[in-house]
């Protein structure tokens, strides 16, 4: 029997501190710059300070992109442009600085760490620090079979969960986080289509390298079969994950929900992110609220999971790459934000007032030290 409980996650996720975003939108106020003239960067600046539970808020200065990989075995149907198995060329690619989340990355001085779940090629032919926390050699084909057994999905889950730790552990302050895989988006749309009750069609999209229209039919076909065999299993969302999600989404979902316990704030990037999170409300309903969607990808299933959670894309470029590519430009917006929030001056007139509420509060408190000693010596 296992003894993972996701129940607990309820009880140890907290909401980012609400006295200290009050605090922060009340140092917004008195800023030189009307509040409302810097649009949603506000609202991001004062997010940011009551995640951080600091005010003024701090500077991100340790970003990581966090990348999960893996190959779906529902890619031999033709669901995908890429060929099934082929995941491991991209992690290679994005290894050598090839991709495009490794270019933005570069140009930005944020470090990128892939991690290995389930890819489908010889773990010899990766580093090792990428390697170590793979559950299996691709993931099953779910249109007719499990995606993972329950202690495969329990180890990846764990594993996504110990990756979140080392993150915090390392000091890193807010994670871009993405996927890299082939196949992934099929597996995510028959989670978004299950948790929101909707038909295949209404979540099924054309991937991060688009398909025809025939292939979009068999990826069409191979989400509503999956989807008659995730119904049953709906209320256990560990197997729920291993029903028909893979080694790679389970993981990103322990990662999320530990995030979240640890309190560091999380860039989605695209529909792949988007359906671990929904799955991740599911278990622990306050963990969204640690949550930034980056971009809309143009994939209806993340557009519809984004909708359930209440998460509105900061940016809207057309970006279907995946990869956390579209997550890592919405990453100097977060920045711009914290220095904003941070930075600006205060007016005078406010700035006098603030000081005199702090004076009058300590003067308020020294008197009552006094009577509080001789209470505690009566």
């Amino acid at each position: 029997m296992s003894s993972l409980n996701l129940d607990d996650f309820t009880d140890l996720i907290e909401r980012p501190d609400g006295g200290v975003r009050r605090d922060a939108e009340a140092r917004r106020e008195r800023q030189i710059v009307p509040p409302g003239a810097l649009g949603r960067l506000d609202d991001l600046g004062e997010w940011l300070a009551a995640a951080q539970s600091a005010v003024p808020v701090r500077p991100i200065e340790q970003p990581r992109v966090v990348l999960f990989a893996g190959d779906h075995g529902v890619a031999g149907l033709g669901v995908s442009a890429r060929p099934a198995g082929s995941a491991g060329a991209l992690v290679r690619e994005v290894l050598e600085g090839g991709r495009p989340v490794s270019v933005l990355a570069r140009r930005l001085g944020v470090p990128v760490r892939v991690v290995d779940m389930a890819l489908d090629c010889d773990p010899e032919t990766l580093p090792d620090e990428v390697v170590r926390h793979r559950v299996r050699r691709g993931s099953g084909r779910i249109d007719v079979e499990d995606a993972l057994t329950a202690e495969e999905a329990e180890a990846a889950f764990r594993a996504g969960v110990a990756v979140a730790d080392e993150e915090a552990d390392s000091g890193t302050d807010l994670v871009v986080l993405g996927d890299v895989s082939v196949g992934g988006t099929t597996a995510a749309g028959v989670l978004v289509a299950a948790l929101c009750g909707t038909d295949a069609s209404v979540v099924t999209g054309r991937g991060g390298l688009a398909i025809d229209d025939l292939a979009w039919m068999r990826k069409c076909a191979a989400i509503r079969d999956a989807l008659r065999r995730a119904r049953p299993v709906l209320g256990d969302q560990l197997q729920l994950l291993a029903t028909v999600g893979g080694a790679d989404l389970t993981a990103m979902t322990g990662f999320l929900l530990q995030s979240a316990v640890r309190k560091t704030p999380v860039i989605l990037d695209g529909v792949v992110a988007a359906a671990c999170a929904l799955v991740g409300q599911r278990i622990a309903f306050r963990a969204p609220d640690w949550w930034l969607a980056a971009h809309s990808s143009g994939e209806p299933g993340q557009a519809k999971a984004l909708d359930r959670m209440a998460l509105e894309p900061l940016l809207d470029q057309g970006v279907t790459v995946g990869e956390g590519a579209g997550a890592l430009l919405a990453l100097p917006l977060v920045q711009a934000a914290a220095a904003l929030a941070a930075e600006l001056p205060e007016k005078a007139e406010a700035a006098e007032e603030a000081e005199e509420v702090q004076e009058a509060e300590k003067a308020q408190e020294a008197e009552k030290a006094p009577e509080a000693e001789k209470a505690a010596d009566e």
